[in-house]
């Protein structure tokens, strides 16, 4: 594999076009609001969209994502479970990467594997097609507002 600035571009690309991952992302915060008692905002395909432009105005972070996208995509096993491990690390660092730093990459990591209990691709799919979708799910999820503990300051902030 070989990840140039046009393969980057063609990604970031790909990810804008791609409705199908604030639909995920969507869902996915359906299902964690009730379980933290919470309301937690949809995110317009839109919003999405800016926050993809976001990660890939970032050049380090857009090649790894790029590069992270393209082992997930074309990773396959026959039967899927013996590529189990692999897809669920890359699927793990692709959300971190996308969240950011800590906590947010470990969120992201958590709700990676939330998010993929529920996202299962058609049977033709690569082993590695859910995992991109949930990892790109779980790591814009984290970054985009909606969630109230991350729309003010922490109460910790003043703490020194």
């Amino acid at each position: 594999m070989e990840i140039t600035a046009e393969t980057v571009a063609e990604e970031h690309e790909r990810l804008r076009a791609d409705e199908t991952i604030p639909e995920l992302i969507n869902e996915t915060r359906d299902r964690l609001g009730p379980l933290f008692g919470v309301e937690v905002e949809h995110v317009p395909v839109e919003a999405y969209r800016r926050e993809v432009d976001a990660v890939f105005a970032e050049g380090d972070l857009a090649v790894n994502v790029a590069a992270l996208c393209a082992l997930l995509r074309d990773l396959d096993c026959a039967g899927d479970y013996p590529g189990f491990v692999v897809d669920e690390f890359l699927g793990r660092k692709l959300a971190a990467t996308i969240a950011g730093g800590e906590p947010f990459a470990l969120l992201a990591e958590a709700t990676f594997h939330f998010a993929d209990m529920h996202t299962h691709d058609s049977p033709d799919d690569t082993a590695g097609a859910d995992d991109l979708d949930a990892a790109l799910a779980a790591g814009f999820q984290t970054r985009l507002p909606g969630w109230d503990w991350t729309d003010g300051a922490s109460p910790f902030d003043s703490i020194r």
